[in-house]
């Protein structure tokens, strides 16, 4: 198990400036933010703090060198024999410092550093009754916050580089030794990330993300119904600290059809006939997405009668086939009549009384 001073390269009477100097150039190269997910170096991050947080407190130190193992050989004579192979010296400063908010505001600062997953963003995208049943390529236009493109994200002027905090050495706490205990709080300078930028981009002004318009083709599958919530992976806000971006979703708006009411993937639509076509049974003609066909009007048919024509309906999403069209029959009466009509209608009046 390697010691403390393993971690940070320094020998065991290292001053004070060479295990800072021995801090900060392996914090730089190891730092999160310089190594978005790569899990061996954010590891090899927290052992080089861990290291620093004990021998950079000369109480810590003083404790380690004396109570502490080093590859498993007892420590200084007149100390008792405590391995701490097992042990993360981490977990000291943790146990002391927590007593005081330490271990909070380690947890704090951790997690100001972690990646954030961006934000889900949704936009519309209105569509005609036609293309809903067709499928169409749509351009949406979606407002949103990006990774600054002057800076690629980094919050830094183009040219320069986010540096260690030099407040917290790039620990994203402050600990204020009381004895043999530490008072932690998160860094008021870096705000617990461990790094400043001392030169922000003009653009984004050090956030590293800028409101913007971009616009997506999103592809609308045949048969979508008016609120269908189409999601594209990747595309919305972008992450923090190196998290992935959230995800865009779409919803349709379909505009209503002059001809047709929509039942699922079934559409209505009214076919007039008059009352002789209704009594005596015909042929018309009914609308369909794909053209007219004919229908046969069964004798006797009563007005809001529906008839199936089966396969000429809205596609269904998951492809398997079409939705059908039924037709509604509805008997339409004259206003006027003629003289002739009058007398055909009389008679059948009184056939009927």
């Amino acid at each position: 198990m390697s010691t403390p001073y393993d971690t940070l390269g320094v020998q065991k009477n290292a001053s004070d400036d060479e295990i800072k100097k021995a801090y900060r150039k392996l914090a730089r190269k190891h730092h999160p933010d310089a190594n978005a997910g790569d899990k061996d170096s954010e590891e090899r991050f927290k052992e080089v703090q861990t290291a620093y947080d004990v021998l950079s407190d000369p109480e810590k130190r003083k404790q380690y060198d004396r109570f502490g193992s080093q590859n498993g050989r007892p420590g200084p004579a007149g100390g008792p024999n405590v391995d701490f192979g097992n042990f993360d010296l981490g977990d000291l400063g943790d146990i002391f410092g927590g007593m005081f908010g330490g271990g909070a505001a380690r947890t704090r600062a951790r997690a100001a550093r972690q990646p954030v997953r961006g934000n889900d963003v949704e936009a519309q995208v209105h569509l005609s009754f036609e293309d809903s049943l067709h499928g169409a390529d749509a351009k949406v236009p979606v407002e949103m916050m990006t990774a600054c493109r002057e800076c690629g994200g980094t919050g830094a002027r183009p040219g320069t580089a986010p540096v260690i905090c030099p407040e917290c050495n790039g620990r994203g706490v402050r600990t204020e030794s009381q004895g043999l205990f530490a008072l932690s709080q998160p860094c008021p300078r870096c705000r617990g990330n461990g790094t400043v930028i001392e030169q922000p981009c003009p653009n984004c002004q050090g956030t590293g993300r800028e409101r913007r318009i971009k616009t997506y083709t999103v592809k609308i599958k045949p048969g979508v119904k008016d609120g269908t919530r189409i999601r594209l992976k990747g595309k919305g806000e972008a992450g923090q600290h190196g998290g992935p971006a959230g995800d865009l979703i779409v919803v349709t708006r379909v505009a209503p059809s002059k001809t047709y009411e929509r039942r699922g993937d079934d559409l209505i639509v009214e076919v007039p006939v008059s009352y002789a076509q209704a009594a005596l049974g015909d042929k018309v003609e009914v609308p369909t997405p794909e053209g007219p066909v004919s229908l046969k009007i069964p004798a006797g048919s009563e007005d809001g009668k529906l008839l199936r024509i089966k396969g000429r309906g809205a596609p269904k999403l998951n492809g398997s086939g079409k939705g059908d069209v039924l037709a509604r029959v509805r008997i339409q009466v004259p206003k006027r009549v003629n003289k002739k009509e009058r007398e055909i209608l009389e008679e059948l009046k009184k056939v009927g009384g």
